[in-house]
């Protein structure tokens, strides 16, 4: 039986949020179990407010936490006892664990995933890559969101061949549609980076390149995958965050202005949640490291047991779509570029 470790320490709301997050998985999601690293003692309270299948739900004690205040590098060296370093070096040492989730430290999961787990052969950089809301009622892969916010050509093709390994492995689509986000959708757009990336993906069997896009193609567009430095990809996705929080917000306001509109809002209330709900980017998870030798999915650190499940879900579904096989040879068929290395 796969097991997904889940760091119930990390995050703003650890270890209630996190925990509930973790026993909601369960139902949804058949032959599996959990794996909660952290303070025993404060795990076993907040999981005595549920019903559960004790057989599925394993706890690990940690003795420390790595918070946001710690320096990355610096925790993970000297907390080897925190629920995230426990948690990572299960993940590479059991053969039976197949993911790992944390709403923990971006900077110690990063730092920890590279030095535990280590990176798939061949891979240059590793990426962050969360899904998005989009019109279609799917999701919008986004690869890289912040962990590389320089990068080279070939990076930028490596995300590319990772993020289709994962809309297949996670989500079953097949042969996924990538594009590379840029200043304008005509080939010879964008900085020289984005340009010499065009042409290396354009000539890649492990991609179905669909061309440059620009940013509002990442919801509106037809592409399953969007392709970004983690620079533009981190801005990117906090502007999506906050305009799906404005939108909500400016609705909220605006129904509860006038006894008229409160009126309105009983005629609008379906479709009204109905946006609110895709704009949600809480219910997609977290973003998957891609790139390690073993999945490791990283939740917002404000998540709450509504984004948690998924992410759990996230770690599950990629280990059992053979994610890190499939990137392996995907990473076989990736062209080399006249300025390679790193």
């Amino acid at each position: 039986m796969i097991k997904i470790i889940v760091d119930a320490m990390g995050g703003d709301n650890a270890p209630a949020e996190i925990v509930k997050g973790a026993i909601d998985a369960l139902p949804l999601r058949e032959n599996f179990m959990v794996v909660l690293t952290g303070d025993e003692s404060l795990i076993g309270r907040e999981l005595a407010k549920y019903k559960y299948d004790a057989s599925r739900v394993e706890i690990v004690h940690t003795s420390e936490v790595i918070t946001n205040d710690d320096v990355p590098t610096l925790a993970v060296r000297r907390k080897r006892d925190s629920s995230l370093v426990v948690g990572l070096k299960m993940l590479k040492e059991r053969e039976d664990v197949g993911g790992f989730v944390s709403a923990g430290s971006t900077g110690a999961v990063l730092t920890g995933g590279i030095m535990f787990v280590g990176r798939i052969k061949g891979v240059m950089r590793p990426a962050l890559c969360p899904g998005i809301p989009n019109v279609r009622g799917t999701q919008t892969l986004l690869c890289d969101c912040g962990a590389n916010a320089e990068c080279k050509p070939q990076y930028l093709v490596q995300f590319g061949i990772m993020a289709s390994a994962y809309a297949k492995a996670a989500y079953g689509v097949e042969n996924p549609r990538v594009g590379l986000v840029t200043n304008g959708a005509e080939e010879h757009k964008g900085d020289p980076l984005h340009q010499e990336a065009h042409q290396l993906m354009k000539v890649c069997p492990a991609i179905n390149f669909a061309g440059n896009i620009e940013g509002r193609e990442i919801m509106y567009g037809d592409v399953d995958v969007a392709v970004t430095d983690g620079f533009s990809g981190n801005i990117a996705l906090k502007a999506i965050e906050g305009c799906g929080k404005t939108v909500a917000s400016v609705l909220s306001t605006e129904f509860r202005r006038s006894a008229g509109s409160k009126l309105s809002y009983l005629f609008a209330k379906k479709p009204i949640n109905k946006l609110k709900n895709m704009l949600d980017y809480s219910k997609m998870g977290g973003s998957v490291f891609l790139g390690l030798k073993k999945v490791v999915v990283k939740s917002h650190g404000s998540s709450k047991a509504k984004s948690i499940t998924p992410s759990v879900l996230q770690a599950l579904d990629a280990c059992r779509g053979n994610l890190i096989r499939d990137i392996e040879q995907r990473l076989e068929s990736m062209p080399v570029s006249e300025n390679e290395g790193e």
